[in-house]
């Protein structure tokens, strides 16, 4: 394979890599856990927080409260990266240090 070649190939996967990173960032990924749901954009930036937890919420049930905005965050971040591992995953070994 000649240089041009390559050259070109390297090109053609940086600009799939960028239209696909471009393509999660505007994905919403939505966290839950049995008190909140949070809204994220696919760059991980917070859109949205719902408690749907019914009734008051108790200042005994403020630990409980922050134990499940940790539990949605994490499934969000969760969601996030496997997305990205689906979308991203064959340049996976070219990407290193670089996600």
């Amino acid at each position: 394979m000649n240089m041009q070649n390559l050259m070109a190939q390297a090109q053609r996967m940086q600009r799939d890599i960028t239209a696909k990173k471009e393509e999660l960032e505007k994905m919403e990924f939505i966290g839950k856990s049995e008190w909140v749901e949070i809204t994220f954009s696919g760059s991980r930036v917070i859109k949205k927080v719902k408690i749907i937890k019914v009734g008051e919420i108790s200042n005994d049930d403020k630990e409980i409260l922050e134990d499940m905005i940790q539990i949605a965050t994490k499934d969000a971040f969760i969601q996030i990266n496997n997305a990205m591992n689906e979308k991203l995953g064959q340049y996976a070994g070219a990407l290193d240090g670089l996600m």
